[in-house]
């Protein structure tokens, strides 16, 4: 059976029932809000979930959702490299919100305090250590120019291959563990 490598809201929304929806963004990103009936199972943890990943694909389609769908994207090349066909929702659970589409909660609750896209957080924490490393460079000693200098290449090599590390490790902070609800 062929699979879609991407779909957009307006495809993906009637298939919705047959589709096993797995979101890859953080357990804190997840809980501020989610496609229904969403698993969660963040993008540093998929390739210890395939055996969990692997039944459900066998029972239908997945359709692989983050924020914006670059994150998505990425899982679903992972996944189709160890054999599971998955599609990844064009934009996100951004364009889902946007075409009005409501989104879950986890335990049914109101809307929590949102936490930022991870995309933000390490635009928040890469500029805020390339500051610091200016500072530093300027008051105390100019190695620490170093640290920008080190910061900037990392972002250069995270847009070269399409990983970030800065967003594994912001990844585990305890903001972006807590509120996980749903694990396949």
């Amino acid at each position: 059976m062929s699979v879609p490598t991407s779909l957009d809201v307006e495809q993906a929304r009637p298939r919705l029932r047959e589709l096993t929806v797995v979101d890859v963004r953080t357990p804190g990103e997840f809980a501020s809000g989610h496609l229904p009936n969403a698993l969660n199972v963040p993008l540093d943890r998929l390739v210890r979930s395939l055996p969990e990943l692997r039944p459900a694909a066998d029972r239908g389609p997945l359709l692989i959702v983050c924020a914006s769908g670059a994150r998505s994207d990425s899982a679903v090349r992972t996944l189709s490299s160890h054999g599971i066909p998955a599609s990844s929702l064009a934009g996100g659970t951004e364009a889902w919100a946007a075409g009005g589409h409501a989104l879950e909660y986890p335990g049914g609750g109101a809307r929590p305090r949102a936490v930022w896209a991870m995309e933000r957080q390490v635009r928040l924490a890469a500029g805020s250590l390339v500051l610091l490393g200016l500072l530093l460079g300027l008051l105390l000693h100019p190695a620490f120019s170093l640290l920008s200098a080190a910061i900037g290449g990392g972002l250069v090599f995270s847009a070269l291959t399409g990983t970030c590390g800065m967003a594994v490790v912001l990844g585990r902070l305890a903001f972006n563990r807590r509120g996980a609800g749903v694990r396949p």
